[in-house]
């Protein structure tokens, strides 16, 4: 936690000095912009003051330039001393190409500086950006405007601005960000470690109390989220779900397996005596072929429950794939229906079957005969001699459902919703009428198969008057449509 408090600070403070570094480089970067800005607005004033002056001599028909006996051009003393009040920079040229005035800072520049004046200002485009030129040691923003009125001996003015300062920062914005801009990333990057510790503090709580849960044995607790910011509630409302389900999960396990530990004692216990008595010498020969008979019931009923656990198992990890296929519900009813009047004829049951639908459906005509047996041998087996038993397969808009009614011993209310869970029998009222009680996975599976259908089972049961388990199955897109006549099972 330490390491990750102190690499998310570190990461933190990384962050602010990139960030006051940008925005130094960008507060420096506009000043500087702003400060060339202003220099070349200075430099436009100076050209335009000059033009001016230019312009007004030529109104007042003054000579601008004036040819010697050599026919060297230079500008009229009137001109002249009125450009000498342009302040930097000021260079004029004539018609000819030839500089006719320079101004005293011009004037003053040596001869290699000159020549590298006229090359920059032979570059600069007339009443285009502005251009900086190196002289000597300084550097300067030139403009050039040219003289478009053919009347005026002038072709072009120059004028420059000393940029000297311009990229200098204020003394204010250097301590900004040299003394005051460390400070606040400091302070910043210690308030961060602090709120990062209360987090991080909280984290390890919870980590904590999570390891202490999940041991296996402490799955009733619960975390806290008391003084917990928003996140932290979320992560600890999560967190609580999920132990709430591993208690869930976790309980079931420990009960299925002493379930099935206890399914399993009996018929070993029983298989084991079977064998001894069958392999001791003292036992009669019919003796020893009811013994391994009975051993061999046994065994049957072991296996039984070994495959009922195999496909429970394997549909928990989602590894049974049903093979679907069009199934015939009308027949295969009527095929349920014809091994149930064998069943409760054994029973002393009767088995009625008051109507049946036309249907069809998409599923696995195996697990779907399971699924049916399962709920009419159940409804069989539990109900005592001289009772009814009755199947229905009815068919609906959207669905068509399987129903089975007894009038056996019926289920308390309070049992109701524990009948599909794996290896739970109200054996105090149903297995007595029985002549021999079930492993109490005959439901369970049977309401996986209905759910791998996307169907669902119900069952409606009241004490001493009998129970009525409904399945549900959807029907195909194709087969769906109005049904103006439903049935159901007689009370």
């Amino acid at each position: 936690m330490i390491r990750a408090r102190l690499k998310l600070t570190l990461l933190f403070t990384a962050a602010m000095i990139v960030t006051g570094t940008a925005l130094a480089v960008a507060v420096s970067a506009s000043r500087t912009a702003g400060a060339y800005s202003a220099i070349g607005r200075e430099a436009l004033a100076d050209a335009d003051l000059a033009m001016r002056i230019i312009a007004q001599s030529a109104r007042m028909r003054e000579p601008t330039v004036i040819r010697d006996s050599t026919n060297l051009e230079t500008i009229s003393r009137n001109v002249a001393e009125r450009l000498d009040v342009v302040p930097g920079y000021v260079v004029i040229v004539s018609r000819k190409a030839n500089v006719v005035y320079t101004s005293a800072d011009a004037a003053d520049l040596p001869d290699t500086d000159w020549a590298s004046l006229q090359r920059g200002i032979a570059d600069l485009p007339n009443d285009g950006p502005a251009g900086v030129i190196t002289i000597g040691d300084e550097r300067v923003l030139f403009v050039a405007h040219a003289i478009t009125d053919t009347t005026i001996d002038i072709s072009r003015v120059v004028a420059g601005v000393r940029v000297r300062g311009a990229q200098n920062l204020p003394a204010e914005l250097v301590t900004t960000i040299f003394a005051v801009m460390p400070v606040v990333i400091a302070l910043a990057s210690w308030g961060m470690w602090l709120l990062l510790g209360g987090t991080f503090r909280r984290i390890e709580e919870v980590r904590r109390v999570v390891a202490d849960i999940t041991d296996g044995r402490s799955l009733h607790r619960r975390l806290s989220d008391d003084e917990a910011s928003p996140e932290i509630a979320a992560l600890i409302l999560t967190l609580n779900s999920m132990i709430a389900r591993l208690e869930t999960s976790f309980a079931a396990l420990r009960r299925f397996t002493a379930d099935a530990s206890h399914e399993l004692k009996t018929p070993l216990a029983v298989l084991r005596a079977d064998v001894e008595r069958a392999m001791s010498s003292n036992t009669r020969k019919d003796d020893r072929l009811v013994a391994l008979e009975e051993a061999l019931h046994e065994t049957t009923r072991m296996a039984d429950l070994v495959e009922s656990l195999l496909t429970l198992a394997r549909a928990d990890e989602g590894r049974f794939d049903l093979h679907l296929e069009r199934v015939d519900l009308a027949e295969l009813t009527l095929e349920v229906y014809e091994t149930a009047l064998i069943l409760g004829e054994a029973a002393g049951v009767a088995v009625n079957m008051p109507f049946s639908a036309e249907v069809s459906i998409s599923g696995d005509r195996t697990r779907l005969r399971q699924l049916f047996l399962n709920l009419v041998t159940n409804a069989i087996k539990y109900t005592p001699a001289g009772g009814r038993v009755d199947i229905g397969l009815g068919r609906h808009p959207d669905n068509v459902t399987f129903a089975v009614r007894d009038t056996g011993a019926g289920i308390a209310a309070a049992d109701v919703p524990h009948i599909f869970e794996r290896f739970w029998r109200a054996d105090r009222v149903r297995s007595r009428t029985a002549e021999r009680g079930g492993f109490g996975l005959g439901l369970a599976i049977s309401q996986w198969i209905a759910q791998a259908h996307g169907g669902s089972l119900a069952v409606q049961s009241r004490l001493g008057k009998g129970s009525l388990f409904t399945l549900t199955l959807p029907l195909d897109a194709a087969d769906r449509g109005s049904v103006d006549d439903l049935e159901i099972l007689p009370e």
